[in-house]
């Protein structure tokens, strides 16, 4: 087996119930990097198939020793398994595929080429710009998807889904991704402060087993959505944004009471049933509870930064002379 410390490369291929393509797709991994001169490890990461995936990948791995798998107790998701094949991946090239044979492992070389060429670049993202999916269901979302978020984010690409990417290990070194967050990889990396570049990829029409994609993923992606531009703006100051829902709350509210009391000892009437007294109320207290949210944000925050926390800024080497 090739020693840990000389592994160039990683590829990482998240699997669930692909015991059909399994095959050839490491079969087509092994021909394509075989070719190439840098040393490589092939991690597939069975997610709780329940195919025999698990028991294919285990007889594949006997006589190939550059396939790693590991297998997870359940499934967990893409992201999960994305992220247990980063943790374990030992390359300094961390290269994401898709288990379907959709990506073209082909396209690896001149990708890993590209990034040799180009030391300023962290990340390549692929973009399917001839992708072979059906139109309605899966084209036509992903680029409503696409549009959005690369204007929430502002890391403009045209195919935040595309598995195949690749990524120095450094450039997601202290990224952490859960739910559909893998798709978000250089978004996240980006605030980290990785370069990314996007390029032209293959794609192919599945040809055997079941797509695990469907119209209700894309809202799963929009919801994360909403975290990753929490998180890309406020992680660092949660007072901004609950502050700010507050304030818009509490000050209109707080004016509406002012003007009540003042209606009711000018002119003697009676206020206890109107409904703008409820209106100001209920302003005034969803406003405190977002404010007082904010502040319990800040001090969450800075728990989390000071002494034995997460760091809050990272250094990185100096330029080259």
């Amino acid at each position: 087996m090739t020693d840990s410390s000389s592994i160039s490369v990683s590829l990482i291929a998240p699997i669930y119930n692909e015991h059909e393509n399994l095959l050839d797709l490491v079969n087509r991994v092994d021909s394509v990097m075989s070719a190439q001169e840098k040393s490589w490890e092939f991690i597939c990461v069975d997610d709780g198939s329940r195919d025999g995936s698990d028991t294919l990948l285990t007889e594949l791995a006997a006589t190939r020793p550059w396939l790693r798998p590991l297998f997870l107790r359940r499934n967990y998701g893409q992201s999960t398994a994305m992220q247990a094949g980063f943790d374990a991946a030992r390359g300094e090239v961390l290269v994401t595929i898709d288990g379907d044979m959709q990506n073209d492992p082909a396209d690896i070389p001149r990708l890993l080429d590209m990034l040799d060429a180009r030391p300023e670049v962290d990340i390549i993202s692929g973009w399917r710009k001839n992708r072979k999916d059906k139109a309605l269901l899966r084209k036509f979302p992903s680029k409503i998807a696409n549009r959005l978020i690369s204007k929430v984010t502002g890391v403009n690409l045209h195919d935040y889904g595309c598995s195949l990417k690749l990524y120095r290990r450094e450039a997601v070194r202290y990224v952490k991704i859960y739910g559909e967050l893998h798709r978000f990889i250089p978004a996240l990396a980006h605030e980290y402060g990785a370069k990314v570049m996007e390029t032209e990829v293959n794609h192919f029409p599945r040809t055997k087993g079941v797509s695990k994609y469907g119209i209700d993923r894309t809202i799963r992606v929009l919801l994360d959505l909403v975290w990753v531009k929490f998180m890309l703006r406020f992680l660092h100051r949660p007072l901004h944004a609950f502050g700010g829902i507050g304030a818009a709350m509490f000050f209109p509210g707080l004016l509406i009471l002012v003007y009540l009391l003042g209606y009711k000892l000018f002119s003697h009437a009676d206020i206890g049933g109107r409904p703008l007294l409820q209106l100001g109320v209920m302003f005034t207290l969803m406003g405190a509870n977002f404010i007082g949210m904010g502040i319990l944000g800040e001090l969450l925050t800075r728990i989390w930064h000071e002494p034995g926390g997460k760091a809050q800024y990272l250094l990185r080497e100096p330029p080259n002379e």
